[in-house]
């Protein structure tokens, strides 16, 4: 493999980023001739694998890559392009994993509703692990947080955001009040009035978890109450 990339112009012990991008079938002959050009002129490679074109990239951090072939092949006509970067890899046993990675970061930007858009696997962090392979992110969010998000879109309040600073502070609701800049009182009564609409166990060490994770997909994806 090391010999089949220097004939090409690559040398695959520089470390390089491995980038997947997802395009649609009709535009994917267009996409590979754009990620060629590119892969080319930056002295990397470029090819297409499970209906994807992948590309390695020397020199680049992931998210910079990324964007750049996001950028290039929606440029050359490609259509909606989705793209996940991973690395550095070095050496020629270390471009499976990182393309492994890459392409669970495109499912992750695909579960979480944000095709057409580019990431890399550090951007992504702990979330590519949990909703790369399809799940349902917005029906998850929906199933925890959805009686809060339905109140804060019909009142116009912020329960979601004292959560998330209530959270953020340790679960202390003094250090919460003091980043959100009200009184802790204001504070406690938010809080209580999320124990009415989620239950009083949402603190509960389980169920923190998940209303945590909740807040954080929601944030992500821009989910709205149904």
């Amino acid at each position: 493999m090391r010999e089949r990339a220097r004939r090409l112009g690559a040398d695959l012990d520089r470390p390089h980023t491995v980038v997947v991008a997802r395009v649609e079938e009709r535009c994917r002959a267009r996409a590979l001739a754009a990620a060629t050009h590119l892969a080319a002129t930056k002295g990397g490679l470029a090819g297409t694998h499970d209906g994807a074109v992948v590309l390695c990239l020397p020199d680049v951090d992931a998210g910079t890559a990324a964007s750049a072939v996001r950028r290039e092949l929606g440029s050359a006509g490609a259509g909606t392009v989705t793209v996940g970067g991973a690395g550095p890899a070095r050496g020629p046993s270390a471009v499976a994993p990182a393309h492994a990675e890459a392409a669970r970061c495109v499912a992750t930007l695909v579960a979480l509703g944000r095709s057409g858009e580019a990431a890399s696997a550090e951007e992504l962090g702990f979330f590519g692990l949990l909703v790369g392979d399809g799940r349902d992110v917005r029906g998850f969010v929906q199933a925890t947080l959805a009686p809060v998000l339905e109140y804060d879109a019909k009142r116009g309040t912020d329960l979601a955001g004292t959560l998330q600073a209530f959270f953020d502070a340790g679960s202390s609701p003094a250090r919460a009040a003091e980043t959100l800049r009200l009184h802790v009182n204001t504070v406690t009564q938010r809080l209580d009035r999320v124990s009415r609409l989620l239950g009083k166990e949402w603190s509960s060490p389980e169920r923190a978890l998940e209303v945590q994770l909740a807040l954080r997909l929601h944030r992500l994806t821009g989910t709205s109450a149904v």
